[in-house]
């Protein structure tokens, strides 16, 4: 496999011939540069006029590799070819090498050119592309590839420190600019002496203004605007941080390959770093990565998200987040109360798309914070802080189809938005933090997880806590500080503004494609049946459901048996309509209960506008039915006629039907074991918005009924 190299654009702001002068004293050798042992003049060659003058030199390298891989090889130094195309008219140096050693069996070749700044003809400016290939080398291919890229790796490094210490050196000697070269004045070709520059040129220049830095709007910057895919080295450490010199040639490739093939807008600069840096610089998995997010981000129209999305009121009411000052480190910082906010309701009313839209503006405005935090604090910052208080956590944030909805999200954020978590702060913890933490810990990156910190109670408060990330003078006033905190109190959200399922179904350029609800309708002598096949026992049924219509009675059965396929309808088969639309039966009439199957939960009767969440653990492996059946009051035991209110319940039933909306889940043993004490012990004391709770110790199964 080629390796390939691309450097930035160093800037030095010196001149092209003080430059010059400072490179020419690297040979015949460099002492900054022990591996670099000699070198000698193999040709050299002058134009007519004088302004071009091509050298080519064979250079000596001690590389510091194994003494044993030495021997095999047999070769003491490595002998490499350069040629110099030194052009004073155009003020260009041209560096092009190869290596003699070894040519058959590995190729090196390294291109390198100094040039006058695009936009100060005072500065010069340094690129640098280079490959290697590896085609044999006596079975020691890898070990040789990774010894030169280490090598080379630490050379690179040293490039500019070396031409900075000659440059000093000049200074020492009262050498501070040096005449630009002139065509000969004589027509027949005699060669004047050098004119004297210009005043603009012959000034000196302070050579301690190479470490000065550049300025935000300087030229230098506009060497990553202006020409396209090229970065200037200062621009990188300013902007993106201390990158090793290969990690600035991936980021520097990657982006010259956008702007060649990708025809849609670019990422900047920070955000395509951050696809590197979650595929270790891999440039081949970052490429994918970054690729598919593009095609996304084009798909969905997210590059107008912030300017096209309004938020509902709902979400400016009951979403409990907001973006509040920033860390010690310069981070933007965002504070979500999630123990105070109604996820379930906030699902119900407003469907996962609004959630995610709602989830991509926040990251969308953490970048553009970022930058603006980078500019104002002077150095990179590429993500941000979120603090998280889950003081009121309860089984409410437990919802099955709840987190489902938040794992999708995750999903989302960690394809579309690597690298910007730089910590999560997580305080008052609960104790039904864990069952949490194991339903949603999975699906976070490795990465991701290591930045979490996770305090319980008061634990964040003193040495070690909250202070040691975030200045005493931004702690919100909830935790304790003394600064305010505008963000809305969170709540329950009326049942009144949830929407239906078919409403939740049915919503268009959806982000997420999937409805997590499937919806049923319960007729009187046609209960709806779900069923479940359970392999291995002590698996977890989950469900939840919403009665939206009607009264139900909800079951769970067990059988060994297999129920068999439902009969075709007499009716239909000889052509006669159906007199209505019937739900599958999968308990065969001919079945016995407590010989053919088993009841393993105390029927449970919900009425209208109940919300019910439960899980099962199952004893034994088989076939599980779910049912829900029509529920019809009954009559008073001292009367034999019908009581007005009984009268009047029967009418607001139409047609004897019920509807729900469900979801269930099976989670495998596995996945669930050990966090089921934790959800059992939780119920009553953080089912704070449960207005009444049901659990079966006996059949080993928990059930919420929220009205």
């Amino acid at each position: 496999m080629v390796q390939q190299y691309q450097s930035p654009v160093r800037v030095y702001k010196h001149p092209f011939e003080l430059v010059m002068a400072a490179y020419m004293r690297r040979f015949p050798k460099c002492p900054l540069i022990p591996v670099f042992v000699d070198s000698e003049i193999i040709s050299q060659s002058q134009s007519d006029d004088g302004s071009t003058v091509v050298t080519k030199r064979r250079c000596t390298i001690d590389v510091e590799a194994p003494r044993l891989l030495k021997r095999i090889a047999g070769v003491e130094y490595l002998y490499f070819i350069q040629k110099n195309t030194l052009n004073y008219r155009d003020r260009t140096l041209h560096i092009e090498v190869h290596n003699e050693t070894f040519s058959s069996r590995v190729f090196v070749r390294e291109c390198c050119s100094y040039t006058v700044h695009p936009d100060n003809e005072d500065w010069t400016c340094f690129e640098q592309t280079a490959s290697l290939d590896i085609k044999s080398f006596f079975g020691f291919e890898s070990s040789a590839e990774k010894i030169a890229t280490k090598v080379y790796a630490s050379n690179i490094k040293k490039g500019k420190e070396i031409i900075e210490y000659y440059l000093r050196e000049l200074e020492e000697e009262g050498v501070t600019c040096i005449p630009r070269w002139t065509p000969p004045a004589d027509s027949r070709g005699v060669t004047t002496s050098l004119q004297l520059p210009s005043a603009s040129t012959a000034r000196g220049i302070p050579v301690n203004s190479i470490n000065e830095g550049l300025s935000v709007a300087g030229p230098s910057e506009l060497v990553a605007e202006v020409n396209g895919y090229k970065l200037d080295a200062d621009y990188i450490r300013r902007y993106l941080g201390d990158l090793t010199p290969l990690q600035e040639s991936c980021l520097i490739r990657l982006r010259q390959w956008l702007q060649e093939t990708h025809k849609g807008k670019i990422p900047k600069d920070q955000h395509v770093l951050r696809f590197l840096k979650a595929r270790d610089f891999n440039m081949d998995k970052a490429k994918d990565f970054l690729c598919q997010s593009l095609t996304w981000r084009k798909q969905h129209q997210v590059d107008f998200l912030m300017d096209t999305w309004e938020r509902p009121q709902l979400l400016q009411d009951y979403y409990t987040g907001g973006w509040h000052h920033h860390d010690r480190d310069g981070r933007p910082l965002y504070v979500l109360r999630l123990g105070q906010m109604d996820t379930k309701g906030l699902v119900r009313a407003l469907g996962e798309e609004a959630l995610l839209r709602q989830v991509l503006t926040l990251n969308e405005e953490g970048l553009r914070r970022c930058e603006e935090n980078t500019r104002v604090f002077g150095r990179p910052i590429s993500c941000w802080t979120c603090l998280v208080d889950l003081e009121g956590l309860n089984m409410r944030h437990l919802w099955r189809p709840g987190v489902k909805a938040l794992l999708r999200i995750i999903e989302v954020v960690e394809a579309n938005y690597p690298e910007t978590l730089g910590r999560l702060l997580i305080l008052r913890a609960p104790r039904v933090f864990p069952v949490l933490w194991t339903l949603v810990s999975p699906l976070i990156n490795e990465n991701t997880r290591k930045k979490f910190l996770v305090y319980a109670g008061n634990d964040f408060q003193g040495h070690g806590g909250l202070e040691d990330y975030i200045n005493r003078e931004v702690i919100p006033d909830f935790l304790g500080g003394n600064c305010m905190c505008d963000l809305p109190e969170g709540g329950t959200v009326p049942k009144s503004l949830y929407r239906t399922a078919e409403e939740l179904e049915n919503e268009e350029n959806c982000f997420l494609t999937d409805s997590i609800y499937k919806s049923a309708n319960i007729f009187k002598g046609a209960p709806y049946e779900v069923l479940i096949e359970i392999t291995e026992a002590s698996s977890v049924i989950t469900w939840d459901f919403d009665v939206s219509k009607g009264d139900v009675v909800f079951n769970i059965y067990h059988s060994r048996r297999a129920p068999q396929p439902p009969k075709r309808d007499t009716l239909g088969a000889h052509g006669i309509a159906s007199l209505g639309p019937v739900n599958t039966q999968l308990i065969d009439r001919s079945w016995v209960l407590g010989r053919d199957y088993s009841m393993v939960e105390k029927a449970l009767i919900c009425r209208e506008g109940e919300s019910v969440q439960g899980s099962h653990i199952t004893r034994w492996p088989g076939f599980y039915i779910l049912q829900w059946r029509f529920h019809s009051s009954t009559t008073s035991t001292a009367s034999s006629l019908p009581r007005v209110d009984d009268v009047l319940a029967s009418l607001q039933v139409s047609s004897h039907k019920c509807k729900i909306m469900y979801y269930t889940e099976v989670l495998a043993s596995h996945d669930f074991r050990g966090s089921m004490t934790s959800l059992e012990s939780c119920q009553s004391g953080f089912s704070q918005l449960s207005a009444a709770t049901t659990s079966s110790g006996q059949s080993c199964a928990s059930s919420t009924v929220s009205r």
